[in-house]
């Protein structure tokens, strides 16, 4: 086979791999319920060690992302974080981001 007819076959299945959609917020409102039982309590506190749950509402999508796969991943360690990020798929991951990040920033999750 001349090799432009393997390159032109491999340009066309690379071109139409599908491309891991952006985040959807109103699916990532849905996926982070049961974040917001912990992450939207005004002025919790984690029982031990003891700590203030930061609010989630506001925070930037890019670093969200990046910390639910760093749970799913082990790479940052929390027992309770590690075990809820561990059954999300990219995806969810990727909604659940979007949502965060359009909510209000007193993490309670309403849109503002």
């Amino acid at each position: 086979m001349p090799k432009i007819l393997v390159i032109l076959i491999l340009l066309t299945a690379l071109s139409s791999s599908p491309v891991e959609a952006a985040g959807n917020a109103e699916a990532g409102k849905v996926k982070a319920y049961t974040c917001m039982g912990c992450h939207g309590i005004p002025g919790y506190k984690n029982v031990y060690p003891t700590y203030n749950v930061p609010k989630l509402g506001g925070q930037n999508q890019d670093y969200v992302v990046s910390a639910l796969k760093g749970y799913r991943s082990g790479e940052r360690t929390h027992k309770t974080m590690n075990d809820q990020a561990s059954s999300l798929s990219d995806q969810d991951i990727e909604d659940i981001a979007a949502w965060v990040s359009a909510a209000n920033k007193s993490g309670s999750g309403d849109q503002e």
